[in-house]
């Protein structure tokens, strides 16, 4: 924790008492703090007390001079932001991006990792709706600090405790400790589909989104990671200041990319859906409508994964992908083997909520010593850490 620049949070909940341990705990394990707080939160515990421990100024206005001027930079400042107490109220705010207090301003502005620890009555946190807005969180790729169980602030006992500032804190240092466990190391990953063209207009493309490409880009870079992301067409981007992006459009152009920066790389994840095949012809004008069938003669693309798998060194790793919609685990594990990947991860279009498009995925990772890993249905992001996680593992060996 020393010298990690920490935004501590804080909304209007009883237990926003519990923010001054968790400063002071911050500041005596090494961490620069800055305090928000929401007009709310003032009402349970004073700016000075919080000022007075984090030894600088406490940010509670929005239309203040210097806090309008200073949310954006504070957001790209910090190494982490922890709300905590997070509210019901402020969680919505944050789950649908109602900028309208100092906290919400610097959470949409923030690039680090952002962590949240809620605190409210049990009913209200049994709430459907207040789990929707965790859940949005979490899909943005928040990390959830749960609440304890105890008595709480009406009297009732149950969930809805926030967690304890020590707790916070150990949670804070583990990630940091995990942030470094790519340092120094080059990832380059493929992420996207990519369009073959028939014309001006028109391409062969598949329904790929990028997502889980790109949540592996910020996950690997979070970690310490020098990563390059090879990026067919798509909506999204990397987040991580970190990624350095080369945007694609074709298979052809993905492979030049690809064996461009691959020598130099530690680790390559192949997570690109490149389509098989393009058209061996292509139109330099729009094609008109005339006859009842257009015949389009295609011809196979490179195959990357194959010639990076023979271009790899002993210290080299590269992980696969197969997307299967049956014979999953035998098709993966024919596709590890041809391609010569150090681990290869599958998901089947049959299980809802994983594939193309969607916000989650649900994955199984295949390793060469017959070791299969089965994941439950996750957020790409936190599908990303899995997949990080075995790749810093098997790293470790190297």
């Amino acid at each position: 924790m020393k010298g990690k620049k920490i935004i501590v949070g804080v909304t209007g909940s009883i237990a926003a008492y519990k923010a001054a341990t968790l400063v002071r705990l911050l500041v005596k394990a090494g961490a620069e703090v800055r305090v928000l707080m929401t007009p709310a939160a003032q009402q349970f515990i004073s700016p000075l007390t919080l000022a007075t421990l984090s030894k600088h100024p406490v940010h509670s206005e929005i239309s203040s001079e210097s806090a309008w001027n200073n949310h954006v930079e504070m957001g790209l400042w910090a190494d982490a932001l922890v709300v905590a107490p997070l509210t019901a109220s402020t969680l919505a705010k944050m789950a649908h991006g109602i900028c309208d207090n100092i906290l919400v301003a610097v959470y949409l502005s923030a690039r680090c990792p952002v962590f949240f620890a809620p605190a409210m009555d049990v009913d209200m946190w049994a709430h459907r709706s207040t789990q929707d807005n965790v859940k949005r969180l979490l899909d943005c790729g928040n990390h959830l600090i749960p609440v304890g169980v105890g008595e709480l602030a009406s009297g009732l006992i149950g969930e809805g405790r926030m967690a304890e500032p020590e707790d916070i804190v150990a949670t804070l240092a583990a990630h940091f400790q995990s942030a470094d466990t790519l340092k120094g190391r080059k990832v380059m990953i493929t992420a996207g589909p990519t369009y073959e063209p028939i014309d001006p207009v028109r391409f062969i493309g598949n329904r790929s989104s990028g997502k889980m490409g790109i949540a592996l880009a910020d996950e690997a870079a979070a970690r310490g990671a020098e990563v390059t992301l090879i990026l067919g067409p798509s909506f999204y981007g990397p987040q991580h200041p970190g990624v350095t992006t080369i945007a694609v459009q074709t298979a052809d152009e993905m492979y030049e990319a690809a064996l461009m920066h691959f020598p130099g790389s530690d680790v390559a994840i192949l997570s690109a859906a490149v389509a098989d095949y393009r058209p061996q012809d292509t139109a330099n004008q729009k094609l008109k409508k005339i006859a009842d069938t257009l015949p389009i003669q295609l011809v196979k693309n490179p195959d990357i994964a194959a010639e990076l798998g023979r271009l790899k060194t002993t210290k080299q790793l590269i992980v696969g992908f197969a997307l299967e919609t049956n014979d999953e685990i035998p098709n993966a594990k024919a596709k590890m083997e041809k391609k010569n990947f150090d681990f290869i991860v599958l998901n089947s279009l049959n299980d809802p909520g994983a594939g193309f498009v969607h916000d989650t995925n649900k994955i199984s990772i295949l390793h060469r010593n017959n070791k299969i890993l089965h994941f439950e249905l996750k957020s790409k992001t936190a599908v990303a850490a899995d997949i990080i996680d075995e790749v810093a593992t098997l790293l470790s060996d190297f």
